[in-house]
């Protein structure tokens, strides 16, 4: 047996032998336990000036960076205990 035909022997069994190696293995079984993980978190609860603000800002139409400024001064102002800031348009 010369060379060329040991290493095509050669070949021809690795190719053999690592066929079932990368043969498809079967799906891992579906987790059953339905609680959440502890690294999600919850959504955090809006207070009630939070709220109010929103409202508020919903009916003057505000989107965008108007928004968020009024709803900040709105909810700083509620807290402190006065009333909500004055339209400045």
């Amino acid at each position: 047996m010369n060379l060329a035909s040991r290493l095509a022997a050669v070949a021809l069994v690795s190719l053999l032998a690592t066929g079932t190696a990368f043969a498809q293995t079967t799906a891992p079984a579906a987790k059953t336990d339905t609680a959440a993980p502890a690294d999600k978190k919850a959504p955090k609860e809006r207070s009630a000036e939070s709220l109010e603000c929103s409202k508020q800002a919903d009916a003057k139409g505000l989107h965008g960076k108007e928004r968020k400024k009024f709803r900040s001064e709105c909810i700083k102002s509620a807290k402190a205990g006065t009333a909500a800031p004055a339209d400045k348009k």
